[in-house]
């Protein structure tokens, strides 16, 4: 695999394709086997987390022999998605504290990067940089040797990350969402690049979305020369010049195998990411459902963005079978509205969410 910089802040250089460490096998023999076979073919940035259940236990015994020389390790928390103590508060010494313990999970001596894991909020992001903060907590340890670089996760709204992203001049790198299915964070990868900060991407086939079946996506990959929708999805990330990896969730030989080998094809041309484009575009066209929320609560309990969401996915995209298997799980149908009309006179859209919920009942609840 042809390395590319990660970033200029850091001074890394990485593959395009790197071990996201979420879903390794549950038996930790073959995780380890799993682990070392995509080093060795050339994976060298791994994402842990202390919220990965035994993910950080299982990578230390796979970086025994020389492997740990051999990849830029990362691990990241934060309080507001997984509270080991009742003491993590976000502050300094609460970060300090679990970075040690971290680095003892592992079995390693440092970190390569320690990050804020998932800047969801504004108040997530006062939390990380305000003073005596998770940011003071990762310097001290940076300080006395324990990390040598950092950044953070997100799912923040794009309007708010690039604000963000004008102070964050500590932040060497930055994890977002970005595949065929949610290109919302395109203008903060550009920024962020532009920037100097290593650019990771998460989900490169839209959680395991895009193994679905979807005729629209099938027919898509067919005419850009894709030999499966998955190899499209893999193949559309690497293409972007914005992002400098993508994350890929092992849980078998073969999806290190398919991920390298789809990256092996090559980036799509100019007019085939035209053409993909194209079709994205014009399926977001009209009045989409935007997922603001200024729609809830409703009265009679159904997730209404979720149910606009999986219409979306089932209508547009071709995901009908998923979509139809999501919805038996729904613990509330659509069909329980009450034509209170409440969440229409808030819909930003204007979308006639009554009808629309009629219609999705009579769609999917097949």
């Amino acid at each position: 695999m042809k390395f590319k910089k990660f970033g200029t802040r850091s001074g890394f250089s990485v593959s395009p394709v790197s071990i996201g460490a979420m879903r390794f096998p549950a038996d930790a023999v073959e995780a380890v086997k799993l682990i070392r076979a995509a080093i060795d073919r050339g994976m060298v940035y791994i994402d842990t987390s202390r919220g990965y259940g035994e993910s950080e236990f299982v990578l230390g015994r796979a970086l025994k022999d020389g492997y740990r020389e051999k990849v830029i390790l990362s691990s990241k928390c934060s309080p507001w998605i997984k509270k080991i103590q009742d003491s993590d508060d976000g502050s300094a010494d609460s970060v300090f504290h679990r970075i040690q313990e971290t680095i003892l999970r592992l079995d390693v001596e440092y970190l390569d990067f320690y990050q804020v894991w998932n800047i969801d909020s504004p108040e997530a992001w006062k939390t990380a940089v305000r003073k005596g903060g998770m940011v003071d907590g990762i310097r001290r340890a940076m300080t006395e040797g324990m990390v040598r670089h950092t950044g953070f996760t997100t799912h923040e709204k794009p309007e708010n990350l690039l604000r963000y992203l004008n102070d964050a001049e500590w932040a060497e790198i930055i994890l977002v969402t970005w595949n065929l299915l949610n290109r919302d964070y395109a203008d903060v990868l550009t920024k962020a690049h532009k920037l100097g900060i290593g650019t990771i991407v998460m989900n490169p086939c839209g959680g395991g979305r895009l193994a679905e079946a979807s005729p629209v996506f099938a027919e898509l990959a067919r005419e850009v020369g894709a030999v499966s929708v998955p190899d499209l999805a893999i193949r559309y990330v690497y293409s972007n010049p914005d992002i400098d990896t993508m994350l890929c969730g092992m849980t078998c030989k073969d999806d290190i195998d398919n991920s390298l080998a789809s990256v092996a094809r090559g980036k799509f041309t100019a007019a085939q990411m035209k053409r993909i484009n194209t079709l994205l575009d014009g399926k977001t066209k009209g009045k989409v459902c935007t997922a603001c929320n200024y729609c809830m609560p409703c009265p009679a309990g159904i997730n209404i963005p979720g149910m606009m969401h999986m219409a979306f996915q089932s209508r547009y995209y071709g995901f009908e079978s998923a979509m139809r298997r999501e919805y038996a799980g729904c613990r509330v149908k659509a069909d329980v509205c009450t034509k209170c009309r409440q969440c229409e006179k808030k819909c930003t859209q204007k979308i006639s969410i009554v009808k629309e919920l009629k219609i999705i009942h009579e769609e999917l609840g097949q």
